[in-house]
């Protein structure tokens, strides 16, 4: 009996492969969430191929996965066409929506992967591809974990996901403009040493979480001139984990122009803010190929 993540592809925006960027990944993103023997993956960027690869390397019978994706970017979809295990028959796919007879995420999985875009269309994939939702309001238990959603705020729309099991809980929040959904947009600028109020269904749909994987994409100093451009400032992040009492932050969805070495001073950055708001949460940066158990006491 386990519960357990793990990431496949860390990076925003579009792939970063290279020296600046080989210790946490340049792959987009891709995390991948077992219970048991039941598979989520959490959006289908560039990772979803590694992940892939990796699944055909356990050996094992017939896959089932679960497939759950914040938006249809470019960077949380484009691995989708090199997954190896949609292509073997016996394979099933289940492509959640987030509502009742919601199909959206498995027509536009589908339309990228037309003849304009790609050279295999997608009825040409041998496994079965199945729409699937989350009923009507946005939640069900799958194998005995509950899994639910949460519109967040990103252009065109976003959706964060929970994942709870035996009293353990994931919280999977990327791209999502935190600082767009404070209760007082100014107040960063006023008071930038203040704890920033955000909604409360967001603190509560993340509260108590062992993990919280989130958007933290850009420093204080970078987010004025990336208002509007869907993504939070990671000491906003951090404001979010202490008021939803989350016990272990990673921060996600790494800036494409940032290297190992910046990804570190953002991390030192989180953890600095935490300590002065005296909060003990864990902060770190997601990285390709770590794997945490989520229901370790």
């Amino acid at each position: 009996m386990a519960f357990f993540s793990r990431f496949w592809g860390v990076r925003g925006s579009i792939p970063t492969p290279g020296k600046r960027t080989y210790r946490y990944g340049g792959n987009t993103s891709c995390v991948e969430v077992r219970v048991n023997d039941t598979l989520f993956i959490c959006d289908g960027g560039t990772g979803l191929r590694e992940l892939g690869n990796d699944i055909m390397s356990r050996g094992g019978g017939p896959i089932t996965a679960h497939m759950f994706f914040s938006h249809m970017h470019w960077d949380h979809i484009q691995g989708f066409p090199f997954f190896v295990p949609a292509y073997v028959p016996s394979n099933t796919l289940y492509i959640y929506g987030t509502r009742d007879g919601d199909k959206r995420f498995h027509r536009l999985l589908s339309g990228q992967m037309s003849s304009s875009y790609f050279p295999v269309d997608f009825a040409a994939l041998g496994g079965k591809i199945a729409p699937a939702d989350l009923g009507v309001h946005g939640t069900k238990a799958i194998d005995g974990v509950q899994v639910s959603c949460l519109r967040v705020h990103h252009p065109g729309g976003s959706y964060a996901y929970s994942f709870e099991w035996n009293g353990h809980k994931l919280v999977y929040a990327t791209d999502n403009e935190l600082d767009q959904m404070l209760q007082d947009k100014e107040q960063p600028v006023r008071e930038p040493n203040a704890l920033r109020r955000l909604p409360r269904d967001l603190i509560d749909f993340c509260r108590g979480a062992d993990l919280l994987i989130a958007d933290g994409q850009y420093t204080d100093a970078e987010y004025p001139s990336k208002v509007g451009w869907g993504h939070a400032r990671c000491t906003t992040v951090v404001d979010l984990a202490i008021q939803a009492q989350v016990k272990e932050l990673a921060i996600y969805h790494h800036d494409p122009m940032h290297s190992d070495e910046e990804v570190d001073k953002v991390i030192s950055m989180c953890r600095a803010r935490a300590t002065g708001f005296e909060s003990d949460v864990f902060i770190f940066a997601a990285r390709e190929g770590l794997e945490i158990r989520i229901d370790r006491d």
